[in-house]
């Protein structure tokens, strides 16, 4: 990987982590994503026309098919993230869902894209997938799913873990989907991700409307956090777009989870969740991890 690549990496990993802390904050649910859509369309606006001009009316029906689906794929994962949010902690949705996205679309793209993983590079994964571990919980996981009489904290855990390997799955399919559309298509990364937010606005929308008083009290209490994801969520994914035409799709996959190192750090200090110790031994790992990964 480039230091470009990697340096794109590491920023988007602050910021994902940061936006993610917003919206466990916020306790929103599928109006919390329709309210970040929309502004994300506002604020984004001139980026959007700026740089699709010229270039959107040229896209034929490959280019808006791989838009589509994108932006179902991105519904699909935000309200699955945050009902994960609603149920447990975020110390277990969060680790588990950047965890186990990367490893299954890192295995996509040597399985079916044809990329190679070194050495170094397997070692980097490894460390990355096992440092997650830890921070979701490590052997605590383990125990809380064999027990047959779990507890209100355990069955936390378990929702965690369901609802953040749901969220993995779906990041492993718009990284798969999107990377390929960068990196094949050509497309621009800043296109891919603002012309997907209007797929993702055309199916929240009739969930806003259908309840409006709902929606005006849920816009009173989360809209400071919508503008905080809906502002900066874009750059986030967008720099790490940027480094999937520049690097292997494996290998930034699962250096994106140096969001963790922060999320470990900064979520657990601001929520007060897990065990800090072996948090910070899972971000070590991490961080190795990482680093593996970018100097090969």
């Amino acid at each position: 990987m480039s230091h470009t690549a990697f340096l794109l990496v590491i920023l988007a990993g602050l910021i994902h982590a940061l936006w993610n802390i917003a919206a466990k904050k916020a306790g929103g649910d599928v109006r919390f994503a329709g309210f970040t859509a929309l502004i994300m369309a506002v604020v984004w606006a001139p980026v959007g026309l700026y740089f699709g001009w010229d270039v959107v009316p040229t896209w034929g029906w490959v280019e808006w098919g791989f838009i589509s689906a994108s932006g179902v794929l991105h519904v699909l994962y935000f309200v699955t993230l945050l009902r994960g949010y609603r149920k447990a902690d975020l110390t277990v949705v969060y680790p588990l869902a950047r965890g186990s996205g990367p490893l299954i679309s890192s295995a996509v793209a040597i399985l079916f894209l044809g990329e190679h993983l070194s050495l170094a590079g397997g070692f980097g994964i490894v460390a990355v997938v096992g440092g997650v571990f830890l921070i979701a919980g490590g052997p605590a996981l383990w125990r809380s799913l064999r027990q047959e009489e779990a507890s209100m904290q355990q069955v936390r855990v378990r929702k965690g873990i369901f609802y953040g390997l749901c969220t993995g799955l779906f990041i492993a399919a718009y990284t798969v989907l999107d990377g390929y559309a960068v990196k094949i298509l050509l497309l621009s990364p800043l296109l891919v991700d603002y012309f997907g937010n209007f797929i993702r606005i055309a199916l929240l929308l009739p969930v806003l409307l259908r309840d409006r008083s709902a929606t005006c009290a849920s816009w009173r209490k989360e809209w400071k956090y919508a503008v905080i994801v809906a502002v900066i969520s874009p750059i986030s994914y967008v720099l790490v777009l940027y480094a999937m035409q520049d690097a292997p799709l494996s290998h930034v996959a699962p250096a994106r989870e140096v969001s963790m190192l922060f999320a470990a750090l900064i979520g657990g200090h601001l929520l007060d969740e897990g065990d800090r110790v072996q948090r910070v031994f899972g971000a070590l790992c991490i961080a190795a991890g990482v680093i593996a990964l970018g100097n090969f």
